[in-house]
């Protein structure tokens, strides 16, 4: 049994101001994708995708070593084609049993929120979603048998569509990060604030 995950950086990310696309955006001096993918890296999760749409090359280029990037041709139609493309990515790794889904907009997300995910996986759960104060955010996690499904999603709607016809195990991750997600200048400057309290 293994756990893969992706990290979807494909969003036109059109509510943040400037030229910069939004995963390149930087929080305390890295950028906001490279945040997300180091809480990934920090545990056993493999492989890693990132997957990229609009600005593809540069945030491509930030992608460490060992992480696989992928691009979503129709990333423009929504996040339900990252989705696609991540699970492409992993459908032939046959020993990948479930695919743990985070967003590259939410950079203080913790290594300790995905790898609760997977102890729920492994413990029998195949639809899985952090909670934080009990609501539900992300990290998400998909087991295989519930990919198909997840394929014929179109749109913007990803993951939680799904959560609406199947048992969801809810796994509390209050106090291993947070999920809070970066649209405006203003969740930005909030998160800062938020780095400079710890």
């Amino acid at each position: 049994m293994r756990v893969a995950a992706a990290v979807l950086a494909a969003g036109r990310g059109e509510r943040l101001e400037g030229d910069v696309p939004k995963p390149l955006v930087e929080l305390g001096g890295k950028p906001l994708v490279t945040w997300a993918l180091d809480a990934v890296r920090a545990t056993d999760l493999s492989p890693v995708v990132l997957v990229v749409g609009g600005h593809g090359g540069a945030i491509a280029a930030v992608a460490p070593s060992g992480v696989m990037v992928v691009h979503a041709s129709r990333w423009h139609e929504g996040i339900a084609h990252s989705l696609h493309a991540a699970l492409d990515a992993v459908e032939g790794y046959p020993q990948v049993t479930a695919l743990c889904v985070g967003l590259a907009d939410q950079p203080l997300v913790g290594p300790g929120a995905y790898q609760r995910l997977v102890d729920a996986h492994e413990a029998g759960a195949a639809l899985v979603a952090a909670t934080y104060g009990g609501r539900r955010a992300n990290p998400v996690l998909l087991a295989r048998p519930l990919w198909g499904e997840a394929r014929a999603l179109r749109g913007d709607v990803g993951a939680r569509a799904l959560m609406e016809v199947h048992t969801v195990v809810e796994v509390d991750c209050t106090g291993t990060g947070s999920p809070a997600d970066v649209d405006t200048i203003d969740d930005l400057r909030t998160l800062e604030r938020e780095l400079g309290s710890r």
